[in-house]
């Protein structure tokens, strides 16, 4: 099961104790996910530390902007997900 398809189904179940519906949350949950779609500078700065393991002569900018790159790849393939 893909996240946007549990994120519906948990919004479903949230709302009306079962998941049968889940189909009817999909919009909603994909404009969570299209909101989520740019890190924030915590987030940035999170991710850096962990390129930084890989990197560790990088400039912070570098780190930070290959973190936020990659979340947002991953934001992307998720939204490309078939539901």
């Amino acid at each position: 099961m893909i996240p946007i398809e549990r994120a519906a189904r948990a919004l479903s179940a949230l709302e009306t104790q079962s998941e049968d519906r889940w189909r009817d949350y999909l919009p909603a949950v994909v404009a969570v996910v299209d909101a989520l779609h740019e890190p924030s500078e915590f987030m940035q700065e999170a991710g850096g530390e962990i390129f930084r393991t890989y990197n560790p002569h990088h400039a912070e900018f570098a780190l930070q902007s290959d973190a936020a790159n990659c979340w947002r790849l991953m934001i992307d393939a998720m939204r490309k997900g078939n539901f």
